[in-house]
């Protein structure tokens, strides 16, 4: 019998990895969540498969999304991002992608670690829906507008709501693999 998964991990191979392995699993690491909020923010107007093809270039372009040297970037790393054809070149992405650097550093040194920050919001643990259907899956919820308000207040951009919600998605605060999908009663356990 075939493996049942959520539709749109299906196909590409780089794709169903990244949905097999690593898509709606709790990240607790500061580093991973940052880069997820990057790459969710990248992806704005983009298909997530552009920015998964992208992934590695973006790693290697923001210092493996070490938030500390990343919120170091000045002008000039900015423009040097720009020539980078294996990233996006969006200035107000990668202009973002250094503010939000600083924005995690300053919610890390108040409230002891990203992780802690972004789990908040969930009640500490991951939030486990119950969709039958791609279509059943809201773009955003009250939890990822609380957080993008939050993020806004503190400087930060391209967190709106959807790009939170999807930034939850991702690191498992949320998760929201298809109860048909076999990757939904993996991570329930």
């Amino acid at each position: 019998m075939a493996i049942q998964r959520c539709g749109w991990g299906e196909g590409d191979p780089l794709l169903l990895e990244y949905h097999d392995r690593e898509w709606g699993v709790p990240v607790h690491d500061d580093r991973l969540l940052f880069e997820f909020l990057i790459l969710e923010g990248a992806q704005a107007g983009l298909s997530w498969m552009t920015i998964l093809r992208k992934r590695d270039a973006y790693r290697k372009a923001f210092k493996d999304f070490d938030p500390a040297s990343v919120s170091r970037f000045r002008e000039a790393a900015v423009e040097r991002l720009l020539a980078n054809s294996a990233i996006v070149r969006n200035r107000a992405k990668i202009a973002s992608a250094v503010r939000n650097a600083r924005v995690v550093q300053g919610i890390a040194k108040e409230q002891g670690s990203f992780d802690r920050y972004a789990w908040s919001f969930v009640g500490g643990r991951p939030k486990r829906n119950a969709w039958k259907t791609m279509g059943d899956i809201p773009a955003e919820t009250s939890e990822s507008r609380a957080l993008s308000k939050d993020l806004i207040k503190r400087g930060a951009n391209f967190v709106g709501p959807t790009i939170c919600y999807a930034f939850m998605q991702a690191t498992g605060l949320v998760n929201d693999h298809l109860v048909s999908c076999f990757r939904y009663r993996q991570l329930s356990s």
